[in-house]
């Protein structure tokens, strides 16, 4: 799942800013930046059960129709490309940030620039998949998205929900 991925990089990216930071009682890493990153990427997790290529993962189960798999299957392709678009972009930026953050005296104007658009551009692949999502919801039944809804409750959302 490349969206989580982006997410990921994008903490570890912070990472070492926040190990710059005095430690609070418990730390950065393990109590304050990752428990409040655990809490805003909830509801982006939740929204993510209805990602076009999970939902076609267990076509059968939730009996979607020919209609639904074709659009599921065209916003899922879209969503793709303008994530992976975005990412390809992130990486250069990271890169370049990286190279710049190496130097015996980091220009910090050029750190920033890197850092602020490869944030922006995460940002953006995962917008692309949150936006394919909710297009995925809207083509899904009232039925279809109870069932969803369950599964991801139950636990067997992003991965499980798809082994069945």
């Amino acid at each position: 799942m490349k969206a989580m991925t982006w997410l990921i990089a994008a903490a570890a990216a912070a990472a070492p800013l926040a190990a710059q930071q005095p430690m609070a009682s418990g730390g950065m890493m393990r109590g304050g930046m990752m428990s409040g990153m655990d809490s805003m990427m909830a509801p982006m997790m939740r929204a993510m059960a209805y990602a076009p290529q999970h939902l076609l993962e267990s076509k059968d189960s939730l009996h979607l129709t020919a209609d639904q798999v074709s659009r599921l299957t065209a916003l899922g392709d879209a969503a793709r490309a303008a994530h992976n678009a975005a990412g390809d972009q992130a990486k250069m930026h990271l890169g370049e940030m990286e190279e710049v953050l190496h130097a015996a005296a980091p220009d910090t104007a050029a750190v920033k620039l890197h850092f602020t658009a490869a944030h922006r551009l995460m940002g953006d692949a995962m917008w692309a998949m949150l936006r394919a999502a909710a297009q995925a919801r809207a083509l899904l039944t009232d039925a279809q998205r109870s069932q969803v809804d369950a599964m991801a409750k139950s636990g067997m959302g992003m991965g499980g929900m798809m082994r069945h």
